[in-house]
């Protein structure tokens, strides 16, 4: 039976009505096929992001099966946590971890050329491929998918999604730029080479109102928003109409794409530009 097939068996069953040691067996592999970069939680495949409802599973069980205990893995400072729940280890895996309270959970890949800057987390399930940035304060949250050469700026948090089980997480593709203090969360889509100014927040609910197309950016149903390629997002604000808020001149947060990057201009560039 292939690991697929056994994690959604095990999953199926009552807590407690499964083999302890082949329940442990199968996570333990899981781990370290999502270590290897071999199994990701969300893939693109046929011209679309998929969540991979098993990986998902296999990590929920992970959280089940596993015993909260005190745990140190070499460190000074021990930590209390599931036992299927350890560190990451990088043998020979040229990932920079700079020094000073990062940590990334086992079950996580990173790739060859990624730099970790501290303190920093990397939740079980990401996927954080070759030549990407975290910098300091950021996190890659469970399950994650964060494409090549991508900047994670200071401050910014990039939410995963483990539950609901079919639900996308958030996915971040090649080239993006991520400022500083941003937050995307519940299953968005930044596409490939879009920039995200300082202090942009999107979620599953957050209208984006792209100015150069004149259209209004939402998820619809189970399709997830999405940041389309080169876009470039920042933090803007539109006013209440309400009687009230118009009296006292309130507006409300809203993010804006105010242009669109070409391929030559760099993510720097093109942001200072814009904000002129």
């Amino acid at each position: 039976m292939i690991l697929r097939q056994i994690i959604e068996h095990l999953y199926s069953l009552p807590t407690g009505s499964y083999d302890a040691d082949d329940a442990h067996q199968a996570v333990e592999e899981l781990k370290a096929a999502l270590n290897r970069g071999e199994v990701r939680a969300a893939e693109f495949a046929g011209g679309s992001w998929m969540a991979n409802e098993w990986v998902k599973k296999g990590i929920l069980l992970a959280f089940r099966i596993g015993t909260l205990e005190e745990q140190t893995d070499g460190q000074k400072f021990p930590y209390y946590d599931k036992d299927t729940m350890g560190l990451k280890t990088f043998p020979d895996a040229n990932v920079r971890i700079v020094a000073g309270g990062t940590a990334v959970r086992d079950g996580a890949y990173v790739a060859p050329g990624v730099i970790i800057m501290p303190p920093s987390y990397i939740n079980i399930g990401a996927y954080v491929d070759e030549g990407s940035l975290i910098d300091s304060h950021a996190l890659i949250g469970s399950c994650a998918q964060v494409g090549k050469r991508v900047h994670v700026s200071a401050g910014s948090q990039i939410g995963g999604v483990l539950e609901p089980i079919g639900s996308l997480p958030v996915i971040i593709e090649d080239e993006v730029f991520v400022g500083g203090n941003c937050g995307v969360y519940e299953g968005a889509i930044i596409q490939r080479r879009a920039v995200l100014g300082a202090g942009v927040i999107l979620t599953g609910s957050t209208p984006v109102y792209d100015i150069p197309n004149q259209t209004i950016l939402r998820r619809s149903g189970t399709n997830p928003l999405v940041i389309p390629s080169g876009a470039v997002v920042v933090a803007g604000g539109r006013h209440i109409d309400h009687p009230f808020a118009a009296a006292h001149r309130l507006s409300i947060y809203t993010p804006v794409i105010i242009k669109y990057r070409d391929e030559k201009t760099e993510a720097s560039a093109v942001l200072e530009e814009s904000l002129r």
